[in-house]
Parts: structure tokens; C-alpha cells; sequence
């Protein structure tokens, strides 16, 4: 297993990536993955259905009935919010934050899926749900509660930190997928070595990707966006797996050490 020492002394000696080398892996890569990507996208939908049916199946509703009655009421989005009490947001606030952990559970999990796929391995179902577990759970909800306290105050800042900051937070959750075993503390520090290292690269490659998925997602009226988003994790994974690499031991490499 890679320890901090020897996956930062990777990160300070790490060469140069060149940009159209990461990018064609990354689409040959998401050539062998869409379909777990997919599904990754669809867990993440049924997950996040009980909030969006709490939220929006009363919203719809109020809509409905005003257009039933031919009246609209231009206090009525006050009052719809109005009208809700402190336990149903209190309800709906908590529910978010669970399934945003388990969201971010399947998004870490799919990390390894790639790895898996890459190097030749089978994949199954419970794959995705590596990390829902209670002894990830909780670091998961740490890790994404410091990333959500780093973006928020960013994004504020007239958007200019966020450049900075939104590249490290992008490898945290990397580095805690094939490293599950190192703290919070030790998670942090190498996301931001990595991301500082390779800021340049990662962001062009993000800025990229992020405008192929838009466009692919405008020209098939939003279909083509389900299919192609996790297209996102490909350079992360690429990245990493350039800098840091996995610690892999060959069958040759074995020989000889079983006593």
C-alpha cells in the first residue's frame, strides 16, 4: 500500500504529462467504461429521488393547482415557502446531506471501477457500492463537508480562488479511493500537493471536457448529457494513476517471497 512518504516523494518527482496524451487516454479509457459510467449515473438519480420527489412533488403541485383555477397568485412562491415548517426543512436538509454522501460514496467507488476495467479486471454491481459502508461513510461526509467549505467561500470571492481551489479538491476524493486508509489530514495535503503539481494540465483538461459534455448534452436536448458526464473522472483517473500509479506486484515479482 503506497504510504504519504512515498505518494508525495511521487509527486515532487513526477515528469511532465502532456495534455493530448491524457485527453486520448481518457476517451479510450471511456470507451471501455460508459456503460458502468451510466449506471453511475442512474444510482446517483434513484438516490437523490426521495429529496427531488419532496421538494419538487409539492412545488409542481402548488403550479398545477394555480393553473387548474386560471388565477396566479404572484405571492404564492412566498408563501409556498413560507408555509413550510422547520421540521419538514430540517427533514429535507438532512436528507440531502446523507444522500449527498452516499451520491459521493458511488462517485469515489467509480474510481476504482475504472482502475478495475483498465487493467483488464471484471466488475460487478456491488463495485459501485464499495464505499457505502460505515467506516467510509463518515470520512466521506468529513472530506465533503471541508471540500463544500473550501468551494463555497471561493465561488463568493468573485469566482477567482475557485480556479485555484476547485483543481485540488477535484484529486481528494481520488487519492481516498485507492488510499482509504490514510486521515482526513493526510487525504488533504497530498489532494493539494497533486493539484498544485499538475493545476495546469488538470484544469485545461477539465475546461475541455466539461465543454465537450455541454455540448454533447445541447445537441441531443440533455439525453446525451447522462452518457457522457462521468466522462469528468477519466483525466482525474489518468493523472493520478501517471503521478502516483498503484502499487502492483507481479506474478514474477512474487516469486520467491512465500516462505
Amino acid at each position: 500500500m503506497n504510504t504519504v512518504n512515498n505518494i508525495s516523494k511521487r509527486i515532487e518527482e513526477a515528469r511532465l504529462l502532456d495534455f493530448g496524451d491524457i485527453f486520448n487516454k481518457s476517451i479510450e479509457l471511456f470507451k471501455k467504461t460508459w456503460v458502468q459510467g451510466l449506471l453511475l449515473q442512474l444510482f446517483s438519480l434513484i438516490v437523490m429521488l426521495p429529496i427531488i420527489l419532496m421538494f419538487y412533488v409539492p412545488f409542481i403541485g402548488m403550479i398545477m393547482e394555480q393553473q387548474r383555477s386560471g388565477y396566479t397568485d404572484p405571492e404564492a412562491m412566498d408563501n409556498f415557502f413560507g408555509s413550510m415548517s422547520v421540521l419538514y426543512i430540517v427533514v429535507v436538509g438532512f436528507g440531502v446531506i446523507v444522500l449527498g454522501v452516499i451520491t459521493t460514496a458511488l462517485n469515489t467507488a467509480f474510481y476504482r471501477i475504472m482502475k478495475k476495467i483498465d487493467y483488464g479486471e471484471s466488475v460487478i454491481t456491488q463495485d459501485f457500492f464499495y464505499f457505502v459502508k460505515g467506516k467510509y461513510l463518515a470520512k466521506i461526509f468529513t472530506l465533503m463537508l471541508i471540500a463544500i467549505l473550501i468551494l463555497i467561500p471561493s465561488a463568493l470571492m468573485c469566482y477567482l480562488p475557485l480556479f485555484y481551489f476547485a483543481v485540488p479538491v477535484m484529486f481528494v476524493f481520488t487519492i481516498f479511493a485507492f488510499n482509504e486508509d490514510l486521515s482526513v489530514g493526510e487525504i488533504l495535503s497530498l489532494a493539494f500537493k497533486l493539484g498544485n503539481k499538475k493545476w495546469g494540465i488538470t484544469l485545461g483538461l477539465l475546461i475541455v471536457s466539461y465543454i465537450g459534455i455541454t455540448l454533447a448534452t445541447f445537441i441531443t436536448c440533455g439525453i446525451g448529457g447522462i452518457f457522457v458526464q462521468s466522462f469528468l473522472f477519466h483525466p482525474i483517473y489518468l493523472i493520478y494513476k501517471e503521478v502516483i500509479g498503484f502499487d502492483e506486484t507481479s506474478a514474477i515479482d512474487e516469486i520467491g517471497t512465500i516462505s
